[in-house]
């Protein structure tokens, strides 16, 4: 299937998971506010801004970055699926993708330090290199096994300290409230941008480089694989075949998030009274939202499925099929408009730019967010008009085929 006539889930999934991206990255753009021992959300502001708090960590903290991962392996093995379908010999797919991933690499620690210390590429670069190597090739059988293995790691290396602490009764002093709160390691309150910028390589590097296999021991690839199963079924460019196993995963997966949210949900807005530790980044209550997120992110998957194959059998008069196309538009250039995001939100929000994160809440941040999204979406529906990709796909496209990445 050619770049321009995809099927319409994955790129629609893309284009939403981004606005759920935007949203999910504007705590720690919040850098004058108030946090509580989550170290996260913030804790001040008006009613409406602690509903706010409460649904970001109900429906997106956690949740969007699993969707994120089954996405991007879904997408990984279609384009290794696409090279060899054309006769690309699959060692040397494989070796075009090891490309692609040591050039997502370099693009997310430059993002990082210039931009957002939270870049995800540089993550995703280093897990699709290892699991590329590993699994591209191997077989169903394979991939079956070691989502198990990964589904065992996650329960013992995430959830094996919450259970041990439940048995010995000490649950509520898992965790550490008074470490230092997560958003200090983007330096957005930082006033100079050079000493933003070190500390941005300094998170960037921690992400890439330790935080990813760390991911990889603690069996967090397994929305990776998934994806690449998915993608061999082809689940979503086919989703009337699978409107069953898309119908269950959705409800059961989003269901399972959505209350494993809710306890540090309820405990944020002053609900649910538990110790602090036990809200902390690393207590029971994230511990729980951490393993739940990823029921969550398949859910999130298998609803717009859904919604794709629902739109695209609704006939030729469809109402807000310009809508639709944009968003979708969003999603065939997600890299582009993911750092477009940061250029956005960086110099305007940051001490060292205009500041204006310090001025700004939970409510005003989200529609603030909103506003750099359909900014995207009015650039990226331009660009799909004139059939054209977007630049940093276009540069990345350059970068893995050369002089030939016209005709690739």
């Amino acid at each position: 299937m050619g770049a321009y006539g995809r099927a319409l889930a994955p790129d629609l999934a893309r284009g939403i998971m981004l606005l759920g991206i935007v949203l999910s990255n504007t705590a720690f753009h919040l850098w004058a506010a108030r946090r509580g021992p989550s170290g996260w959300q913030p804790v001040d502001g008006s009613w409406l801004d602690h509903a706010v708090q409460f649904t970001m960590i109900m429906v997106l903290d956690l949740r969007i970055y699993p969707l994120f991962a089954f996405l991007f392996g879904y997408g990984m093995m279609q384009l290794y699926l696409r090279q060899t379908a054309a006769g690309t010999d699959g060692r040397d797919a494989a070796k075009l993708l090891r490309k692609r991933s040591l050039w997502l690499i370099v693009i997310g620690l430059t993002h990082a330090t210039l931009l957002m210390a939270g870049d995800i590429i540089g993550f995703y670069g280093v897990l699709s290199l290892v699991l590329g190597l590993a699994f591209l090739r191997r077989g169903e059988r394979a991939l079956t096994w070691w989502i198990w293995i990964g589904v065992a790691l996650m329960a013992l290396v995430t959830a094996g300290p919450v259970i041990a602490a439940l048995l010995q009764g000490d649950l509520g002093t898992l965790g550490d409230a008074d470490a230092e709160a997560g958003f200090k390691a983007y330096a957005s309150d930082e006033e100079s941008w050079l000493t933003a910028a070190g500390t941005r390589l300094e998170t960037g590097l921690f992400v890439t480089f330790a935080a990813a296999p760390l991911t990889l021991v603690g069996g967090g690839y397994i929305l990776f694989l998934l994806g690449f199963r998915a993608a061999r079924r082809r689940v979503l460019e086919e989703p009337g075949r699978h409107r069953t196993l898309l119908r269950l995963t959705a409800v059961i997966g989003i269901a399972v998030g959505w209350l494993g949210a809710l306890p540090a949900a309820l405990a944020h807005i002053g609900v649910l009274h538990v110790p602090d530790d036990m809200q902390s980044e690393s207590g029971a209550l994230t511990a729980l939202r951490d393993i739940t997120g990823n029921a969550a992110g398949l859910g999130y998957v298998a609803a717009v499925a859904l919604l794709a194959h629902w739109w695209t059998t609704r006939g030729p008069l469809r109402r807000g099929a310009t809508a639709v196309t944009a968003v979708a538009s969003v999603g065939k250039r997600s890299l582009s408009c993911y750092l477009a995001h940061s250029l956005l939100f960086a110099p305007v929000l940051a001490a060292w730019g205009l500041g204006l994160g310090a001025h700004l809440g939970s409510t005003t941040m989200a529609l603030f967010a909103l506003a750099v999204w359909l900014v995207t979406v009015a650039g990226a529906y331009a660009l799909e008009r004139a059939g054209r990709r977007g630049p940093a796909e276009a540069v990345l496209r350059r970068l893995m085929y050369g002089p030939r990445a016209g005709r690739a």
